[in-house]
Formats: structure tokens, C-alpha cells, sequence
């Protein structure tokens, strides 16, 4: 991939949008027809609206269902959408969560998926909505949303990924670019580019605009003229950067609103200290700790002559590899690197002492003045589960942490895989001036370490602060800022006032080394024409860009805002969402369909914090059938037992099944038969079964079928592990590799238990109850041998008959 010298690609913040296809589930192919699809993209000083249209026609002579898909960014607002269907328009409505949750709650109660929007990877959410159309009827559907192109190392990246799965007779992308402080570079790119797709694209250019059109026509977009299928299925990028000068500020003004970047040139390096805090409990075993050291050793090799730096690994206990920070010399570093290599992965999880004892490091080394002066201190965290060892309270480890940074370093964490409790990290990084990164379990986890530490490499300045006179603005965003970094940008946004001078001048202040900087930047306010051309903006877009920031910045204070702070921060932020109609994380989107169809369902944003979200549907570690019971299946997951435990025992079955949980997951999981005489025990790498002494090694999603007198022994290509006898309860294992990775266990045939079952499986069929919650038609309680526990209603995946699984509404239960 062709990318600027500068760039790292897997690290830029993209604005994406799936085009995918309106496709009809249970229709002939082009049934549903996509007569137009369009894009338009307006960037305007970073901030970008963009507008996805697609009207589609029913050719079909019955009634079909159509479903509109549009990815985009986590980091967008969507703003709009609307349905219009033979004339009639069926806007969505944004309200406040509560009162669209209601809604919600109904729809789901009664086994609807009302939820349109979900996580769908690293940095997309999906968009979908589905109606039935007439026949001969046509439909519009518009999708808006909003976000700010964030700054990494160096470049700002459009992303537009086009999937229409059928051909288009009209497809257009328009993107258009306004920099007011020039376009340094611009360059396109795709993946699914053709010599005849070319010629549909065209790119313009000046110095401050840009206009990039692609326009395929139906034979462009057929893979072959004997083919009717299409070609378009991929990315298209463009990256961009603005021109920069030493002092680095620029000043927007539109309609009494202004957005100040700053991003200046030339500044020298600081030197840092860093120490490492790496995680190599027994859940990092595996791909996770070879990855993290593969990255760690790279990253070893990227720190500075005079850098100073340490590593500190943990598991129940924590160790350092030097009694102090040492200079990242050739020698050194190399030593690091051989150290490095042998990190292997056993215990458990004590992160409250780690951080204390990196922490402690700094201070004495700040006492015994062995940090360099104008150094910047910074710890880097990764771990991929929950505490389990030493102090395991979340709120008690942050605030040991806080209590002993105490403002003097910065704190980024990073969380590896969907195991990890994404709140707890993002708190303690934004508590300690820092940030939270997930790191994906992929092929690629190396990389993105990699990658994070680049943008974290080179600090430029520290303790930066925006001022302007009190006479020109008001409601300004965050002016404080604890470190810039090379390839970044600084972000300030605010009201001007009434009555505010015609000049808005500027100062920004930071320190480099041991010297204090001042960088004067000015605007003036009756000269600015800039934004008065339709083509490029649209209207009141730096007010909204206000906002937008506003919120974001919002959302952050209210991760670390004590108790008594919080529901003030969360009512300044529902005002702004429900003013400038933001679908954010106080607020909802209610669409509504025509007469005759499911009524109501909810647009919210999904959450980023790894937990059992109904709009991110999860996949519980057990899934139940209960024959007998109004309760259907119950879906069970463990979160408050640990260690080796007793799933299911059946004397009369002759049948055993324990497992071994491991902070969020099963290390293993053991099934053994008295007749035959056969253990198989499943582990996330392999299966191992165990006949006569002789073990017998598998793969997962290595085809098996194996018979024996008294079991049957089958796995498909899916990996779905099926252990079953016509006079037995059917025993599955899966080893997942969606969200929340690790292993699964599944029953059939539950009516073949003993009476004498037991375990903590075993415990759902001997006297159980079922007791709906009065007036809540998505709650009850499931009483189990004399013990009660809640249920509730929820979107989750059900994996019965293998991957990717498909979503159930089932009762949840929490062990």
C-alpha cells in the first residue's frame, strides 16, 4: 500500500461509510433494485458531514423486504435519517435515552432485535434498517452523520468503503475538501481499482479545495461483460494534510463561532522516560504473549539515545528488569531486547502492584535527579484481563494509582482483546492524563502496539495552555492540555462573543525541555468570507463542530467525575445532543415505519467498554435449553466464580464436564465418560482426546467423525465440537473467535438428565422455577434449588449450530 514517508496507515483515524447493498433476504437476486446510491462528503476544516442516499425500487410482482447498511466511524454522530416511501417521509426522532429506551425494552420482550446500530470492528459501527416494500413501490433512504478528522501521525484519512452488491445504474461519490490553511498533499487510493474504474474518477485541486468524484457506469462496475455481478467491493482512501508554519496556529471564523488548531513546526524532540508495564498472566499465554513481544522488542528499538526507559512485567506477583531506568543505548537496548524474548505467560493478574512499583521507580528516580530536566514521564500499560491477584477492587486500584502519579506522569493503557474491562483502563489512563487503546486479537496485535507507541514517541511540548481575551469569547472547549505530540493536533472550539473586537487574537503557552514557549496567532473577525460558498461547507458547521467537541470532551470528564460531579456533566451533555441532534451516548434515535410493520426501533450508540452490550450482541460462555419451563433456553455467563469448577455431573449418564475459568473465560474445559472410557479436554489452542492411555491431538476446524460403541465423536469445518449417543445429552465445544473470544460450551437433548445431575451447569435441571417480574415484561427470576437469581431479556449470539452465530433473544443469567 503506498502510503507518505510519515505515515504509519494502520494508525490514522478514518471516516468511513459502507455502501453496502439494499438486499432482500428472501428475494430473487435485484428483486430489490438500487436504482441510485450516492455519497456526499463535505471536510470542512477537519470536520466532515456526509450524506448517504440510496433509493431502491421492489421489481418483484409480491411484497419484499429491504435493508439499508451504512457503516461508519465510532467516533461519528449520526445526525439524521429518514425513509420515504412512495411520498411519505418517516423521519427518525432523537430523544433522550430513557424515554427511547422504553421503546426498546418492549421490542425486545417480545424477541424483536430493535436495536439498528452495532459494533462491527475495530473503528465501525453498522447502521441497518430494514422495511417491506410494495411491489412497484420506490424508497429513499438518507443516512447523515457527523465527525472530526483527528490528526495521527501526520495525516488526516477518508475512508469509503464501497460494497453495493449488486450494480448501480447511478453511483456517485463526491468528496469534497476545504483547508483554508492550504492542502500540503492529497493522494487517492483503492483497493478494488480497475484500469477501465479509472477513468470514473477524477480528482481536482487547488490550493485550499479539493474535489474527488467517482462516477462508475454499469459496464465499469461489471467484474466481466458475461458477468452481471459487480466489481465494487472494497476501500477508497484519501489522505490529506494542511500546510503548517513555526508557529503552528490557525484560527477559523463562521456565523460568531471559531475552531483554533494547532499543530506547529520545527519543535525539538523531549526526551522521555518510559517505563513498560506488561502483562504475562496465564490468559496472555499463546498468540498474545508472542505478539507482545514481537512489538516490545520493535519498539525497544525505536527509543532515542536519551531516552531513559525500564520494563516491569507481572502476573501475581511484579517484577523489573533493572533496580532503575537506564539509557536506551545500543548496549542497553539490546539487553532489553534478550530480556524481552524470554516473557512467558503463567499466573494471575496483579495490576495494583505493577503500577505502584513503575510508579515508585519514577519518584526515585525524580529524587535522585537521574531524569533528565524537561523530560516527559510516561507509563505504558497492557494487559488483557481484569485484576485477580493482590488488590483486585477497580475504584481502589485508580485511585492508588492517582493518588501516587499525582499529576507528575502520564498514564496510557492499553487492553488487549475483548477479555478486559475497557472501563476500568479508559478511567485510569484519562485519570492520570493519558488515553485507552483496545488492542484486537488479529494477526496484525503486533502492529498496533507498534503503531500506538509511534504516536506516543515524540513529545513536543508539555503543559499547554489556550488564551483569548475574556472580552471576545465565551464557552470555550478544554484550553488545557497535559502533552502534544509529533504527527498530532491540537483542537480548541468556542463562542465568540456579541460584542467581541474585530481582531480575535490568540496566545498559546508550553514548555520544551526547561524553556517556556509562546505561540501568538490572530484572526480577524470582520474578513472572514471563507465559509460563504455552499459547494465546500454547510451551514453554522463550526457551531456544530463546537458541539460535537463539546461532547466528546464531556463524555471524558465524565469517566473520571466523582459521584457528586457526574449529573451535572451528563445533563450539559444530553442538552447539546438533543439541541444539535447528536444520536451520542445519552441520546437515542426512535425510527419509525409505515402502519402494519414492527412499530419502533432505537438507534444508539454502542459502548466501548467490552461488556454484555444488547446492541453489540455477545456470546454467552454456556447456552442452556429447559425443557418443561416457559423460559425457552437460558443463556449463562460466569463472571463471579474463578479457578476449576464442576459444570455438570451425571452418575446414571456416566458424565462429567469441568472447566477451568480464567478472569473472563474457560482456560479449558474437560468432558469425561465412564462408557467408553474417554476424556476430551479443549483448550482455545486444540483438542486433545484421551482413549486407552493413547491421546489423540485435533485442531480446531479440523474436520472429525469418529464412532464408538456408546459415542459419537463430530467436528465440522465451523469448529463447532459435537460429543453425542441417542442415550445421552448431547455435549457441544466451541472455540469462538468473535467478540470475547474463548471457549463455549452448548447442550442438546437435556431431557436424557438423571435425576441425580448436579454442577453448576447440572443445577438448571433439578427444581427450577420460573417467576416473572410483575409490569416488566423483560425480567423474572429463575429459582434454582431453593436459590434465586435474575434474569432479563437481551440480545445475544447464539453459536448452537457454529460461527458467525446468529442473534436470539434469550433470558440472560449472571453466575
Amino acid at each position: 500500500m503506498k502510503t507518505p514517508g510519515s505515515v504509519h496507515t494502520s494508525c490514522s483515524i478514518v471516516l468511513i461509510a459502507l455502501l453496502t447493498a439494499l438486499q432482500a433476504t428472501t428475494a430473487p437476486k435485484n428483486d430489490i433494485d438500487i436504482y441510485s446510491l450516492t455519497v456526499d462528503s463535505r471536510v470542512s476544516c477537519r470536520f466532515a458531514h456526509t450524506v448517504v442516499t440510496s433509493r431502491v425500487v421492489n421489481r418483484a410482482d409480491t411484497v419484499k423486504e429491504a435493508t439499508f447498511q451504512v457503516e461508519l466511524p465510532k467516533s461519528a454522530f449520526i445526525t439524521n435519517f429518514s425513509m420515504t416511501i412512495d411520498g411519505v417521509t418517516y423521519p427518525g426522532n432523537i430523544k433522550e435515552k430513557a424515554a427511547a429506551q422504553e421503546r426498546y425494552s418492549a421490542a425486545v420482550a417480545r424477541g424483536e432485535s430493535a436495536g439498528l446500530v452495532r459494533a462491527t470492528g475495530r473503528k465501525m459501527e453498522q447502521f441497518q434498517v430494514s422495511v417491506s416494500v410494495a411491489p412497484a413501490a420506490k424508497i429513499t433512504f438518507e443516512l447523515v452523520y457527523e465527525e472530526l478528522l483527528k490528526r495521527q501521525l501526520g495525516v488526516y484519512e477518508l475512508l469509503l468503503k464501497i460494497r453495493p452488491q449488486q450494480l448501480v445504474r447511478h453511483l456517485q461519490m463526491d468528496i469534497h475538501i476545504f483547508e483554508p490553511q492550504g492542502i500540503s498533499f492529497l493522494e487517492t487510493e483503492s483497493t478494488f481499482m480497475t484500469n477501465e474504474l479509472a477513468g470514473a474518477l477524477t480528482t481536482s485541486q487547488n490550493k485550499t479545495k479539493a474535489h474527488i468524484r467517482f462516477k462508475p457506469s454499469l459496464s465499469q462496475q461489471q467484474k466481466s461483460p458475461e458477468q452481471q455481478d459487480t466489481i465494487l467491493d472494497g476501500n477508497f482512501i484519501v489522505r490529506y494534510d494542511v500546510n503548517r508554519t513555526v508557529s503552528g496556529g490557525s484560527i477559523e471564523i463562521e456565523n460568531g463561532y471559531f475552531v483554533h488548531y494547532f499543530a506547529p513546526e520545527g519543535l525539538p524532540i523531549m526526551p522521555k522516560n518510559v517505563i513498560f508495564v506488561i502483562d504475562k498472566s496465564g490468559s496472555m499465554r499463546g498468540k498474545k504473549i508472542q505478539q507482545t513481544r514481537e512489538a516490545l522488542i520493535h519498539i525497544l528499538g525505536d527509543l532515542r539515545p536519551n531516552d531513559l526507559f525500564n520494563i516491569i512485567v507481572f502476573s501475581h506477583i511484579a517484577t523489573q528488569w533493572k533496580p532503575s531506568l537506564v539509557s536506551a543505548s545500543v548496549e542497553n537496548v539490546d539487553k532489553a531486547k534478550n530480556y524481552a524474548s524470554t516473557i512467558n505467560a503463567q499466573g494471575g493478574t496483579n495490576i495494583n502492584d505493577a503500577m505502584l512499583m513503575a510508579i515508585k521507580l519514577l519518584d526515585s528516580s525524580n529524587r535522585q535527579e537521574v531524569l533528565p530536566p524537561g523530560s516527559v514521564s510516561l507509563i505504558i500499560l497492557l494487559t488483557d484481563g481484569d485484576p485477580t491477584e493482590g488488590e483486585t477492587d477497580p475504584k481502589k486500584i485508580q485511585k492508588n494509582v492517582r493518588e501516587a502519579v499525582s499529576g507528575q506522569y502520564s498514564v496510557f493503557c492499553l487492553g488487549f482483546g475483548y477479555d478486559v474491562s475497557y472501563a476500568f483502563l479508559e478511567k485510569l489512563a484519562l485519570d492520570n492524563g493519558g488515553l485507552a487503546r483496545r488492542i484486537y486479537e488479529d494477526s496484525d496485535s503486533a502492529l498496533q502496539l507498534q503503531d500506538f507507541y509511534q504516536e506516543v514517541a515524540n513529545p513536543l511540548l508539555t503543559s499547554v495552555v489556550f488564551e483569548y481575551p475574556n472580552n471576545a469569547v465565551e464557552k470555550v472547549t478544554d484550553e488545557n492540555f497535559r502533552l502534544l505530540f509529533k504527527g498530532s493536533e491540537m483542537v480548541v472550539a468556542g463562542k465568540l462573543r456579541d460584542q467581541s473586537p474585530d481582531v480575535l487574537r490568540a496566545k498559546v503557552s508550553g514548555r520544551v525541555h526547561k524553556l517556556n514557549f509562546t505561540f501568538l496567532t490572530e484572526s480577524d473577525v470582520a474578513e472572514q468570507k471563507l465559509f460563504q460558498s455552499p459547494k465546500y461547507i454547510f451551514h453554522n458547521f463550526i457551531e456544530r463542530f463546537w458541539a460535537y467537541l463539546t461532547i466528546q470532551q464531556l463524555q471524558k470528564k465524565i469517566v473520571s467525575a466523582s459521584d457528586t460531579e457526574r449529573p451535572d456533566l451528563e445533563k450539559e451533555a444530553l442538552s447539546l445532543s438533543l439541541n444539535y441532534s447528536f444520536v451520542t451516548p445519552f441520546t437515542s434515535m426512535v425510527v419509525t415505519k409505515p402502519e402494519g410493520q414492527e412499530q419502533s426501533q432505537v438507534a444508539e450508540k454502542p459502548k466501548e467498554d467490552g461488556s454484555f452490550n444488547s446492541l453489540n450482541p455477545w456470546a454467552p460462555h454456556i447456552i442452556l435449553p429447559l425443557p418443561g419451563q416457559s423460559v425457552d433456553q437460558v443463556c449463562v455467563d460466569i463472571k463471579h466464580s474463578q479457578g476449576s469448577l464442576t459444570l455438570l455431573s451425571d452418575p446414571d449418564q456416566g458424565v462429567n464436564v469441568t472447566g477451568h475459568f480464567e478472569k473472563t473465560q474457560f482456560s479449558w474445559i474437560d468432558v469425561t465418560f465412564e462408557k467408553p472410557q474417554v476424556q476430551v479436554h479443549a483448550s482455545p489452542e486444540h483438542i486433545v482426546v484421551t482413549r486407552n492411555q493413547k491421546n489423540s491431538a485435533y485442531k480446531w476446524k479440523e474436520t472429525l467423525f469418529s464412532v464408538m460403541p456408546g459415542l459419537k465423536m463430530t467436528m465440522d469445518k465451523t469448529g463447532l465440537l459435537l460429543l453425542s449417543d441417542p442415550n445421552k445429552v448431547t455435549i457441544g465445544v466451541l472455540s469462538w473467535e468473535g467478540s470475547g473470544a474463548g471457549l463455549r460450551l452448548l447442550l442438546r437433548d437435556t431431557d436424557r438428565f438423571s435425576s441425580h445431575v448436579s454442577g453448576i451447569v447440572g443445577q438448571f435441571y433439578q427444581n427450577v422455577l420460573w417467576k416473572p417480574t410483575a409490569g416488566e415484561d423483560d425480567k423474572g427470576t429463575l429459582t434454582i434449588d431453593g436459590h434465586d437469581h435474575s434474569a432479563s431479556r437481551e440480545l445475544k449470539l447464539d453459536y448452537q449450530q457454529g460461527p458467525p452465530g446468529t442473534e436470539i433473544s434469550c433470558w440472560s443469567v449472571v453466575l
